[in-house]
């Protein structure tokens, strides 16, 4: 006998945020559309949302476009867009204003997203209820999600309790949002049967990643407990950080009795034929061959598969640097293996200590860049817990939520030791409206607010993105990275390859340098000059990343010639999506900048000159 259906949704974004840095371009996207509706076996695609947005500002985009483009022939073709925020983060990596919260989802509806998936990676019912609110008051779909991972806290009870809390608050969807892949399969079966016995038809949608293995598994139990809905990738981007792909999963499922969409094979090839094209244009310069493989190490620190992608190119970076101090201090070097499993130790030691937090996006990135931090630190023969970025302090402290477990006693006395009191407030009262603040900088700029508010929004979501995408920084950042990772891939002789490239960005011409291996580059011919040196003691970056002096509208920097005092930021590091503050070590008067906005620097070059007073 014929069991219920069970339907699919290609999670087209996750696929390549799982897999990499960037998201394809929307020409690309609009290209690849007809084929995924040919396939005949979706009713959902993903479309946007966390981190599509960022990417593509960071290669010169316009998101708003890519949406609005991107989601219309599904829409024509009867398939449901969805999308996944980050409820109190909106779609960015620090909590937003309500103001800013309730206008997103008042333009994702306009630009044609049906659904949106509400997660908060403390499950904190705090942040997502008003985000199921605002998205039924903007015609959008409201799914809830329950972030999965496996800890004594995360009971199976734990989450059937959360989801009846959803559901009273008029969640009309509830996503399993297993972003590991550590959900255990047979409690997941259990948890979507508690939902279901809460209420029979509301509608279960279950993501998970490959990675650590269990997930075949996992698809397999709540489609027999009741779920409605499978989040499937394809080749080539299937398995790995991943996830299953949707070949391997409706054939089991049709073997398991239950009613599954035929797939046409056809237009599955051509899809993949694509997403090769893709890979081979400019975006599989950014995806390591780590993220294709299963790898159950993945269990012990439960690190989701949406991050994996963008770590393993991160971490490219913070090994050279590492090495290179390991270099000038006589130390072995470290190869890529024995950084991962150094950083998959810590990730499981610090994890408890920090309150057992979903391992989701900001909170995964917030515990892997601490467990980093303190690997690096400690490889340097320093203390650990000695950098903690202030946006980590605010999921210590409770200013993004409720963390699940307690704070461990050595971090609770860091904080009183520093000055910085627990809280057990609403979060959103810490994050006052800013709407207005945006449109008077946009109207000061000359730049047009934009259709349903469209612009308005990518700015006050993205400030720094949307800033360097204006001016053009940010493509030209991004050809000359992507020319250096196509110039070491090839690999030819470094005479022969070209030292400038010259980009285009809005009509505005720019020359860009580019340097292969140990060769230096030569002075860019950039839109501005550097800021001249004063006099007095060099402030050098304590890690690798780009250089911002403030970290948002409401933030003023310490002008040259003002003065400072010992612990003042003086400016911030944003690696691996975390602003990093820069502290004043002693009293004096900052006398200069060294470095502009947005710029890339190593760890120990100059940044700010102070003199001491």
């Amino acid at each position: 006998m014929e069991k219920r259906e069970v339907k699919f949704s290609l999670v087209f974004r996750d696929m390549w945020q799982s897999a990499g840095k960037y998201q394809p371009r929307v020409d690309q996207l609009v290209k690849v559309a007809p084929a995924i509706i040919r396939m005949g076996c979706f009713d959902r695609v993903e479309t946007n949302g966390g981190g599509f947005e960022q990417v593509n500002l960071l290669y010169g985009e316009n998101p708003n476009k890519s949406v609005r483009a991107w989601t219309k022939p599904f829409h024509e073709a009867g398939i449901q867009t969805h999308m996944l925020d980050r409820a109190l983060n909106g779609l960015r990596m620090s909590p937003c204003p309500k103001d800013l919260r309730q206008l997103f989802y008042k333009v994702k509806k306009a630009q044609g997203t049906d659904i949106t998936r509400i997660f908060c990676g403390l499950n904190d019912a705090r942040n997502v209820i008003p985000s199921i609110q605002y998205a039924k008051e903007a015609g959008m779909i409201a799914q809830a999600a329950l972030c999965i991972t496996h800890s004594p806290i995360h009971t199976v009870e734990y989450y059937v309790d959360l989801a009846k809390q959803f559901i009273e608050a008029g969640a009309e969807e509830i996503c399993l949002k297993d972003m590991a892949g550590i959900g255990r399969p047979v409690s997941c079966g259990k948890i979507v049967a508690g939902i279901k016995a809460l209420k029979k038809d509301i509608v279960v949608q279950y993501h998970s990643h490959a990675g650590p293995g269990f997930n075949m598994a996992s698809i397999l139990e709540v489609a027999e407990a009741g779920c409605d809905y499978i989040d499937c990738g394809m080749a080539p981007l299937s398995w790995g950080t991943g996830h299953a792909d949707i070949i391997a999963v409706q054939e089991m499922l049709k073997d398991a009795g239950f009613k599954v969409k035929d797939i046409n094979m056809e237009a599955y090839m051509e899809v993949r034929t694509q997403i090769q094209e893709m890979c081979d244009d400019f975006l599989g310069y950014y995806i390591p061959e780590l993220n294709h493989v299963n790898n159950s190490l993945l269990v012990k620190p439960g690190l989701p598969g949406g991050m994996m992608g963008s770590l393993m190119t991160d971490l490219e970076d913070n090994l050279k640097s590492l090495n290179k101090w390991k270099a000038k201090n006589g130390q072995p070097e470290l190869t890529t293996d024995q950084l991962l499993v150094k950083l998959f130790d810590e990730v499981a030691y610090v994890w408890p200590k920090v309150g057992y937090p979903c391992l989701v996006t900001p909170f995964s990135q917030y515990v892997k860049n601490l467990a980093l931090m303190n690997v690096i630190q400690m490889e340097k023969g320093k203390e650990r817990w000695s950098m903690i970025a202030d946006n980590i302090w605010d999921m210590i402290l409770g200013k993004s939520g409720q963390l699940p477990g307690p704070v461990a006693q050595e971090l609770k006395d860091m904080a009183a030791a520093e000055g910085r009191a627990f809280e057990t407030n609403d979060p959103q009262g810490y994050y006052p409206d800013d709407l207005e603040d945006y449109k008077q900088k946009m109207q000061e700029k000359g730049w047009e607010l934009g259709e349903d508010m469209e612009e308005l929004f990518e700015y006050s979501m993205h400030p720094s993105q949307y800033e360097a995408y204006k001016s053009g920084k940010a493509k030209a950042d991004f050809e000359k990275d992507l020319a250096e990772r196509k110039a070491k891939k090839n690999a030819p002789a470094a005479a022969d390859m070209p030292k400038t490239i010259k980009v285009s960005v809005n009509g505005q011409t720019y020359e860009v340098n580019i340097a292969y291996g140990a060769e230096a580059p030569a002075a860019t011919t950039a839109a501005a000059a550097p800021v001249a040196a004063g006099e007095g003691e060099d402030v050098l970056a304590p890690l690798e990343g780009k250089f911002f002096r403030t970290k948002d509208a409401q933030e003023q920097p310490i002008p040259v010639g003002g003065e400072v005092k010992a612990g003042d930021v003086i400016g911030y590091i944003e690696a691996m999506k975390t602003y990093n503050a820069i502290r004043a070590d002693f009293d004096g008067v900052l006398t200069a900048v060294l470095v502009q906005n947005g710029d890339s620097v190593e760890e120990d070059d100059p940044i700010i000159k102070i003199a001491r007073k």
